[in-house]
């Protein structure tokens, strides 16, 4: 098999992840104006808990999802739910603790994986369930938890009369090189490395104009380059030495297109997945793709699968990070805990 055939499998897989979201965001268009007449909807809306929605307002179809659901609550009879907008400078924590402050017992994240983790973080050890109208290309969770991303009208009904579901959350501390640190939660997956120096170096004309496929264009430019040295400490074991190109902390296995790149993640297992990638070139990332893409179960040398209740990773020298797609700056180290079935979650009920 040559080398060319083995970048392609890359590419190929590369660009099924970005159609499958632009597909997606074509798709999201034409059903949200159906959300207020769904009859499902109607149903749901006999919900009489405190409910929010904290909407990110830069989405596509932001505005007519807001007057759709603002429309479905006026047509059941119901006083208004909360509606908060994030910001640029405020991506949605600021909003669910206001909507915990007014006593709302859902609050809904209208928006990409983004704002789904950071209302995320904020319900994370409370009794507000977290609802999930998926608005964003990813939409990880969602997928994770087994929702028709497709169907905003179900996907409010699930918000309003789902059955209640606990998931784990994951805390994450990112150590910076001037020794400050940041905690937070992420959700689905948190990386550093390879990965989240290509979010970060994803141009944003070309996102503007193709969407996804920018993500696909900055991974082919970040696939030549060195591995990095860091220490690896599983919960109390022995320090593990490796040379990686990208780590991902899995609290969820699947990524858009059905590709199920952590077989074993689950969200409610109290346990964190640990993807250590470690390719010297081009061939070992198509080897990784080929094996995600084809579900191939065997080992292979460039990846590396653990599970541990604490991780914490060590590097040499500043890194890049992520948390579920969202870049979060260079760091020198890293711990990460699972917190057991520490969020509430409103799941289809089937």
């Amino acid at each position: 098999m040559t080398i060319e055939y083995l970048s392609l499998i890359l590419v190929v897989v590369a660009l099924l992840i970005a159609a499958a979201s632009l597909v997606a965001v074509g798709r999201l268009r034409v059903k949200v104006h159906g959300i207020a007449s769904t009859p499902v909807v109607s149903d749901a809306l006999a919900s009489t808990s405190r409910t929010a929605v904290v909407i990110n307002p830069s989405k596509p179809d932001a505005d007519s999802t807001r007057s759709a659901l603002l429309l479905a609550w006026a047509s059941a009879g119901l006083d208004e739910p909360l509606v908060l907008e994030t910001t640029v400078e405020d991506p949605g924590y600021g909003m669910a603790r206001q909507a915990l402050d007014g006593g709302c017992e859902i609050v809904i994240a209208a928006g990409g994986d983004g704002t789904v983790r950071a209302v995320g973080e904020v319900l994370t050890g409370t009794r507000a369930s977290l609802g999930i109208l998926p608005l964003g290309t990813g939409n990880l969770l969602a997928r994770n938890l087994g929702f028709d991303v497709e169907d905003l009208g179900a996907c409010v009904h699930t918000a309003l009369q789902g059955r209640t579901r606990g998931i784990d959350a994951a805390r994450i501390e990112l150590e910076r090189a001037d020794g400050t640190t940041d905690t937070n939660i992420f959700l689905v997956m948190a990386g550093i490395g390879t990965d989240a120096e290509m979010m970060a170096d994803t141009r944003d004309d070309l996102k503007a104009m193709v969407g996804p496929l920018a993500y696909a264009e900055a991974g082919m430019r970040h696939l030549p380059g060195k591995r990095r040295p860091v220490t690896i400490t599983l919960d109390d074991g022995e320090p593990l030495e490796r040379n990686i190109r990208s780590v991902i902390f899995a609290n969820a296995g699947k990524l858009q297109a059905g590709l199920d790149f952590v077989p074993d993640a689950k969200v409610d297992d109290g346990v964190l997945d640990l993807v250590v990638m470690s390719p010297r070139s081009a061939v070992g990332w198509a080897w990784i793709a080929a094996k995600t893409a084809l579900r191939h179960r065997r080992a292979i040398p460039v990846i590396e699968y653990f599970q541990a209740k604490r991780i914490r990773i060590e590097a040499q020298e500043d890194i890049g990070s992520q948390l579920d797609g969202d870049t979060t700056g260079e760091i020198r180290a890293v711990t990460v805990t699972t917190v057991p079935l520490g969020l509430r979650v409103r799941v289809p009920a089937y």
